[in-house]
């Protein structure tokens, strides 16, 4: 069947209908829904049922970096900096030094085992040594997995960071392949543009969206999604054209943003939430149509020992090497390492050798896929159990306390203040999300000349305005007294 305007709405909707109720239907029998949404998207191609033909790289290649921004960017709107802080530089490490020696410990092995050029293994290699943001975010949520010791937080920013480093590996490699005269060492220069440009570019926008977002006056609260939106692909898209690495930009601006005070700051993230996964199930749809699995069959047996290698030999290395530089113990850094699940992002790097034309870009794809499925089947499926092997895991008594604790702070707070706030205080005149009240309080209602107003972040606080102020305690109630008072 081949796509047309005339069906291509009914058919991407009974798609993603399916794709809905299969992830609902994925989460009882412990196995990942990127699997589900890659199996429906295969059963829809052209050797599936549903006899879709498509085999276009460029269009699932395209497909795949729109993705991954909103898939970036909605992981860093809720990456806490506080949470992150005390692993940061594990995390870094992780991210590009792990990633490294992933790449060229499995392509030294690839190289060995094929009848790949070293630039080919490498290339396979780099395209494979990410471990997923769309694997792990949606798994460890899905899942519900609290992990001990900042494991949780780890994961996530290694997973959120570490698709730059992938990129430029990949880039860099075949680039070598196509010119095998080039020098190896020509990869340096580009790593270091990239990321040097994709982080300065990266925060300078998060600085200039969180001015724009709490002072332009859209009037609609549901424009500041689409506004933020519009935000993230000028992120990727100046930065790429400045020779920045776009991913790294989108993620570290996002980090940034999720961090700041910003209007209507629940609305956007509960939005780019719905479009994450909106985005994971388009994804991996496109990714399953673009799979032929007659030309899977053949590498089989050499993807199961290129994806056995990697799970657990290249992947425990690279995580052992990276973390050599911290205190931590034994089995965390085993579960580190388990949790390198590999999904969509390295299937949409495959897709660079197939665009370039190369002479094996056609097996690497294919092994590629097989290693990802592989992954996520083997390793999404029983991250509870290994975590409860190596006991990192909270007891569930725990963790019920600690989500009792966590609702308790966020929704009920205990102490309760009015402040009066008089003519020629610096408050007025300001928009609450402009104001320096501490976190843990909360300015839920203001009473204005009689009548009751619920504010958000962008009510701007005029003269004699009463506001009222809760906390979780007394200690946190006076501060923000005195820092309105101080305003």
């Amino acid at each position: 069947m081949n796509l047309t305007i005339e069906n291509i709405l009914l058919i991407g909707s009974l798609l993603l209908l399916l794709s809905v109720i299969a992830g609902k239907t994925s989460y009882r029998f412990g196995v990942p829904t990127l699997i589900f949404f890659l199996a429906i998207g295969m059963l829809a191609g052209s050797e599936g049922i549903g006899g879709i033909h498509f085999d276009d790289p460029e269009l699932a290649q395209f497909i795949g970096i729109v993705s991954l921004n909103f898939i970036l960017f909605s992981g860093g709107l809720v990456t806490s900096w506080e949470t992150i802080r005390p692993v940061l530089w594990q995390g870094i490490s992780l991210s590009s030094l792990g990633v490294l020696i992933t790449s060229i410990s499995l392509g030294v092995f690839v190289y060995f085992l094929t009848d790949f050029t070293i630039y080919e293994g490498l290339l396979l290699g780099a395209i494979v040594s990410s471990t997923d943001a769309a694997a792990v975010f949606s798994i460890l949520r899905q899942k519900s997995l609290a992990l001990k010791s900042n494991l949780r937080p780890t994961l996530e920013l290694e997973s959120g960071s570490n698709d730059p480093m992938a990129y430029v590996l990949t880039i860099g490699f075949l680039g070598l392949v196509v010119n095998d005269q080039a020098n190896v060492w020509s990869i340096v220069p580009l790593f270091l543009q990239q990321m040097i440009l994709g982080s300065a570019t990266g925060l300078l926008f998060g600085y200039l969206s969180k001015y724009l977002i709490n002072h332009i006056r859209l009037g609609f609260e549901g424009l500041y999604p689409v506004l933020t939106i519009a935000i993230m692909f000028v992120v990727f898209s100046v930065t790429d054209v400045c020779g920045g690495n776009g991913f790294l930009a989108v993620y570290l601006c996002a980090v940034y943003l999720g961090n700041q005070d910003l209007i209507h700051k629940k609305t956007i993230i509960n939005m780019f939430d719905g479009l994450a996964w909106l985005m994971q199930i388009v994804l991996f749809l496109t990714l399953g149509l673009l799979v032929f699995p007659s030309e899977i069959v053949p590498f089989i047996g050499i993807g199961l020992l290129i994806s056995l290698f990697l799970i657990f030999v290249a992947r425990p290395l690279s995580v052992l090497i990276s973390l050599s530089f911290f205190k931590m113990k034994l089995r965390r850094r085993f579960y580190i390492s388990w949790v390198g699940l590999r999904g969509a992002v390295p299937i949409v790097f495959a897709t660079y050798p197939m665009i370039a034309g190369i002479e094996k870009s056609n097996m690497i794809f294919n092994i590629v896929f097989f290693i990802s499925v592989t992954s996520v089947l083997l390793q999404g499926t029983t991250l509870s159990l290994f975590a409860k092997w190596f006991r990192v895991s909270i007891p569930e008594e725990e963790k019920m306390m600690s989500s009792m604790d966590l609702f308790l702070s966020d929704g009920m707070k205990s102490s309760m203040k009015e402040i009066n706030v008089k003519e020629g205080n610096l408050a007025v005149g300001k928009m609450i999300v402009e104001l320096n009240v501490p976190k843990t309080t909360i300015i839920a209602m203001i009473n204005r000349g009689g009548s009751f107003i619920v504010p958000n972040g962008a009510t701007a606080i005029e003269a004699d305005d009463v506001l009222i102020i809760l906390a979780e305690n007394p200690v946190e109630l006076q501060k923000a007294h005195d820092c309105l008072k101080g305003t």
